[in-house]
């Protein structure tokens, strides 16, 4: 058709000519406005190539159908088979169970022999950190989603302070120009003066157009890029150089049978400001450089760092239901089965960003930022710790898991944790109280690594859907194996392994048979303390020294 339009003559191939490129022009240009259509031909390319190749045979068989009754029956069958297909790959979920044993058939696992300990423990839940930055900015202006990273050796949340979004002159208009940088170990974090950092992006989680931080990137995508990757999450860090840049984690789809989500590197934006030239560059080549997954370690500040998205390693850590085989998640085995567990009532799920110390274990991982997971069996009313999941926040291609259910260790997992607290403090008003992010407490007490389990309690109103963050919030450990809360000062960290031996190390004593060295190898007992030597005098010499005495005390009175 358009060929023979273009004949007619010359007007009509000025217009084809002209046409075509304003077409090659907005193919350019909206590349990121139509990119997640591209997507979606990436991750359901097998089952779209299945549909249409079915659908071209069923209705070449249609058309050289000489009755009615036979058309009617190819017509049914074309309708079954989508139905079909629709109920087992989406109602029974077995599109994702096939993409999950991808991702489990990827992996690069590693079982621990023991679990590392923890460090740079987190005082306040994430969304505390998101309601108390909220108490921190103007009418016109909103937070990006706080994330735990690591900035000048020190975890911090760092957020971005942007244009709200109800507001479109300033989304169009004004810059990123603050990043609220707040320490994760403190119990009070502030929002002011030296933890306001002045730093100046041109584009913004919550800007508008080409200044949106998702469509710039997917601008910065080459062709094949724009199939396979996605932006995910946002970061604010420093760079080696020591200045603060956009860090843009991205996913990247592999497979062609049942594609699946991997790491596919970060997008690195540089700071600066809204000018002509930025804006020629980002609606034609995008922001941002790329640094694939393999190039990580040639930049120190990404090593160890948090840029994995969650999507990812949740999926990752659902894939360890396979470890008894493939068929072992289906109805009728279930042996080793297991599930991430969701508390209904906490705001942010798992996985929790974790310090760990990988120090004296028998193990190449290093010590850094983890995605920690908790998995339980599949049962709602199974809440034992099966696994913990240990996943390099930093992109590394590794899984670490410690399995607590071969061990037989009976640790309870993270859903039996709020009844636990709130049956330990039954004075709170648990309706407007909620005991929530329940993340991992390992330390090396009374002889060996013990587990247990931090969580915060968090104010809510009755009218919010928020959590209320507290200035020092009430956190509450819980014993892993023995079951019991100790309630701890968020103030004094230092203080937390006496509160927790004064409370449970006389039952650690008589439970497991240990010695006073076993539970206090630090302590020095006083009650057995050796008093000093002392020089004996001989007693002529005391009989000496008297009389010497008597004899100058009658001179003096004579």
């Amino acid at each position: 058709m358009i060929k023979s339009y273009y004949n007619k003559g010359k007007k009509q191939k000025r217009i084809v000519i002209l046409g075509a490129i304003v077409l090659i022009l907005l193919l350019f240009f909206l590349r990121d406005d139509y990119q997640p259509a591209l997507l979606f031909l990436r991750k359901y390319i097998f089952i779209i190539l299945l549909g249409i190749g079915f659908l071209w045979l069923t209705l070449t068989k249609f058309r050289s159908a000489a009755s009615t009754g036979k058309r009617i029956l190819i017509l049914v069958g074309i309708f079954a088979f989508f139905a079909t297909l629709w109920f087992f790959g989406w109602k029974l979920n077995l599109y994702n169970y096939m993409q999950t044993y991808n991702v489990f058939n990827n992996l690069n696992l590693e079982q621990l022999d023991e679990l590392p300990l923890t460090q740079n423990e987190r005082i306040q839940p994430f969304n505390n950190i998101v309601t108390m930055a909220y108490e921190s900015v103007g009418e016109t202006q909103e937070v990006s989603l706080p994330q735990l990273v690591r900035v000048d050796s020190t975890n911090q949340w760092t957020m971005a302070v942007q244009p709200a979004k109800e507001y479109t002159w300033q989304r169009m208009n004004d810059n990123t120009e603050e990043i609220f940088m707040v320490e994760s170990t403190s119990p009070f974090p502030r929002f002011s003066n030296e933890n306001r950092v002045p730093v100046t992006f041109s584009i913004g989680e919550s800007l508008a157009f080409s200044r949106n931080t998702y469509n710039a990137v997917v601008q910065r995508f080459n062709f094949f890029q724009l199939f396979t990757m996605e932006p995910s999450d946002v970061f604010y860090m420093k760079n080696d150089d020591g200045k603060w840049v956009q860090v843009v984690n991205l996913i990247k789809w592999k497979g062609f049978f049942f594609p699946y989500p991997t790491y596919g590197g970060v997008m690195v934006v540089d700071d600066g400001e809204h000018d002509t030239y930025d804006y020629l560059e980002r609606v034609t080549i995008g922001k941002g450089t790329y640094i694939a997954p393999d190039e990580i370690e040639n930049h120190p500040y990404l090593k160890g760092q948090n840029t994995v998205a969650e999507s990812i390693s949740q999926q990752q850590a659902q894939s360890l239901q396979f470890l008894g085989g493939f068929t072992d998640p289906l109805p009728w085995n279930m042996k080793t089965a297991v599930k991430i567990p969701e508390l209904p009532e906490d705001q942010n799920q798992q996985p929790y960003v974790t310090d760990f110390n990988f120090e004296g274990m028998k193990t190449e991982a290093v010590d850094g930022l983890y995605h920690w997971f908790g998995l339980e069996p599949i049962g709602d009313e199974r809440t034992s710790l099966a696994y913990s999941v240990m996943i390099p926040a930093d992109g590394t291609q590794k899984l670490y898991y410690y399995d607590h259910a071969s061990k037989k260790e009976g640790y309870a997992g993270v859903s039996a944790m709020p009844l636990k607290v709130i049956e330990s403090k039954k004075e709170y008003d648990w309706s407007v109280n909620k005991p929530v992010e329940f993340r991992p407490f390992i330390k090396h007490i009374a002889g060996k690594k013990r587990m247990f389990v931090l969580g915060t309690v968090a104010a809510v109103k009755d009218d919010s859907k928020q959590f209320d963050g507290a200035a020092t919030p009430d956190l509450a450990l819980v014993d892993a194996e023995y079951r019991d809360v100790i309630w701890i000062d968020a103030k004094h960290p230092s203080r937390w392994t006496t509160t927790i031996l004064d409370q449970l190390g006389e039952t650690w004593k008589a439970s497991e048979n240990l010695t006073v060295e076993q539970l206090y190898p630090n302590k020095n007992d006083l009650d057995i303390k050796q008093l000093p030597k002392m020089d004996s005098i001989p007693v002529m010499e005391v009989d000496s020294m008297a009389m010497k005495a008597v004899e100058v005390l009658s001179d003096s009175l004579n």
